[in-house]
């Protein structure tokens, strides 16, 4: 299992250093036709205008206000205000430094997801652990210039997030998988930035957590709720909105968004007669919870 996922790792590098050398050209990146600065500057320059000018987190280009300026202008920020926090520390580098130590930080995260793979997934079998660590360390899918992965490769090329939210993710199923429901919640809620791969880990964590679910959950409410007051700054509540309506919404599903996607899907499969069978137990629940002792109904049952 060890060797298996050192291989894995071990092909990932390669699609790294394929990378690399690419990440400080100006190009249209995977699916672009006209040149494009790389997805990281949407955080980097999100997280200088935080603390500097909030109101405009979400304004799509350059500013004279006395923050980064990349040409030909920064992507769109499109996550919630909760993932700047984390990407604050590297504004102290210069740009194209900060993107390196984004990507660094991340590869080195890849042992570590593949040790929550292992202690997820081994009890149903070396196979099955295999089967999801395919996709959360390599997800292959050769090209002439992307290594082993093209969506790897534009992970790292782009600066993206995804292993990242990978490993929040898979940190949140196994602190709910070792009874720990408070720190689930709070690592699913910190995961919460892009919520699209947060809410397919959901049936999961409700699974994982169904002993303890009512404190998961208020762990979850409030993490993402205090982590997201900045959405209350003047503006910026109401630009993100309308970033959500005019291009959120509208976000292409990218390679390497199958990053975390993908693995969160498999690992669903493998666990899913523990989701079934925990689905029935709520639904169970909930119905006799309907019913007084005598058999009346408390309240209408909707069918």
């Amino acid at each position: 299992m060890i060797i298996g996922f050192a291989i894995l790792i071990s092909l990932n590098l390669f699609s790294f250093l394929q990378a690399y050398p690419h990440i400080s050209e100006l190009n249209s990146g995977c699916c672009a036709t006209t040149p494009l600065a790389r997805d990281f500057s949407a955080f980097y320059v999100g997280a200088w205008r935080l603390f500097n000018n909030p109101s405009q987190v979400y304004f799509h280009g350059n500013l004279n206000d006395g923050g980064p300026q990349i040409y030909p202008r920064p992507e769109q920020y499109k996550y919630l205000p909760s993932f700047l926090f984390i990407v604050t520390p590297l504004i102290f580098e210069s740009y194209n430094q900060a993107i390196m130590s984004f990507d660094i930080i991340q590869f080195l995260l890849l042992p570590f997801i593949a040790l929550l793979i292992y202690k997820l997934v081994i009890p149903k079998g070396v196979l099955f652990t295999l089967l999801v660590g395919f996709p959360a360390l390599l997800l292959p899918s050769p090209g002439p210039h992307w290594g082993f992965s093209a969506a790897f490769y534009w992970e790292w090329s782009e600066g993206q997030s995804k292993v990242l939210e990978t490993f929040l993710l898979l940190v949140s199923l196994y602190l709910a998988y070792s009874k720990k429901p408070r720190l689930s919640g709070v690592l699913l809620g910190i995961s919460f930035f892009d919520p699209r791969f947060s809410l397919a880990a959901l049936p999961l964590f409700l699974t994982f957590n169904k002993q303890k679910l009512r404190t998961s959950l208020t762990a979850l409410a409030v993490t993402v709720i205090i982590s997201n007051l900045p959405l209350l700054y003047p503006g910026m509540g109401s630009e993100f909105l309308s970033m959500l309506i005019s291009t959120g919404i509208r976000t292409e599903f990218y390679p390497y968004a199958f990053i975390p996607f993908v693995t969160v899907v498999l690992l669903s499969l493998v666990y899913h007669e523990e989701i079934s069978s925990a689905y029935r137990e709520f639904r169970t629940k909930n119905y006799r919870g309907r019913f007084t002792e005598n058999g009346q109904s408390k309240t209408p049952i909707v069918t």
